[in-house]
């Protein structure tokens, strides 16, 4: 490997804010209860409709994520998550499991928006992992380095059992495998905080950049943070501490 390609390999893993292209995917390991998708399934299918043909965003104009903010703060502001979601197991089982990358976008945009309420990311004072404004659509990033999902199928897993998430992501190095424990945020209940510390590229183990990192960080392997807004059996959406937006489905090819 090259000076170069392990100096972005470390980026990449610096803050492991990727998705994954899986093809093959894990059912939730548990019962899913608290399913809001019945209700919501039309507003959900003209969402998913929105978003259709934007390679995952890339290709959106204001316009449309303009639009696509409207709807996504109509389905968080109709149907909230519990507050528990993350801290009782039988709410979390609705989390379980492959979730597939359909969309991602800046969580702001500079256009008017109808919605008088913009979601406003709760400051967490005591949380090592701070918020910035995202500049990224169609793409994931790893320590600001964008890496183009708008041509592959995304998938990001949780495990509730195990208290983990794992992410891929297929770049130039090849496939950047990456997982770790979360846990629920003090201050934002539907907060998951991330703590990766295993990341493989191809068959290489390279976590030992994780403990690299940790020890520059104090000891913390806080590594980032995703913000569950809404959730049913077949779509998730998400914010993260990146300043994007995520609209992920159950349902590999929910926009066929």
């Amino acid at each position: 490997m090259s000076r170069a390609s392990f100096i972005l390999l470390c980026q990449l893993v610096a803050t492991a804010s990727s998705f994954n292209l899986g093809a093959i995917f894990k059912p939730p390991a548990v019962q899913i209860i608290g399913s809001s998708s019945n209700k919501f399934a039309n507003d959900e299918a003209v969402l998913l409709q929105q978003i259709s043909g934007t390679g995952n965003g890339k290709n959106a104009d204001i316009e449309t994520q303009a639009r696509v903010l409207n709807l996504v703060r109509k389905l968080e502001t109709a149907a909230q998550p519990s507050q528990s979601l993350l801290s009782d197991p039988k709410e979390a089982a609705i989390l379980d499991g492959d979730w597939v990358l359909q969309y991602t976008a800046p969580s702001e945009i500079d256009a008017v928006v109808d919605s008088d309420d913009k979601w406003t990311a709760i400051a967490a004072e005591d949380e090592s992992v701070k918020s910035s404004k995202a500049g990224l659509q169609g793409a994931v990033s790893g320590a600001g380095i964008p890496v183009d999902a708008s041509n592959n199928v995304a998938k990001q897993t949780f495990d509730i059992a195990s208290q983990r998430v794992s992410n891929e992501i297929k770049s130039g190095l090849g496939l950047i495998t990456v997982g770790g424990p979360f846990r629920q945020s003090p201050n934002a209940p539907l907060r998951a905080i991330v703590g990766f510390d295993t990341a493989k590229v191809g068959p290489v183990d390279i976590s030992f950049l994780f403990d690299i990192r940790a020890k520059l960080n104090g000891g913390s392997y806080d590594s980032g943070w995703v913000e569950t807004t809404y959730v049913s059996d077949s779509m998730r959406i998400g914010r993260g501490n990146k300043g994007s937006l995520f609209i992920l489905t159950r349902d590999r090819d929910a926009l066929n």
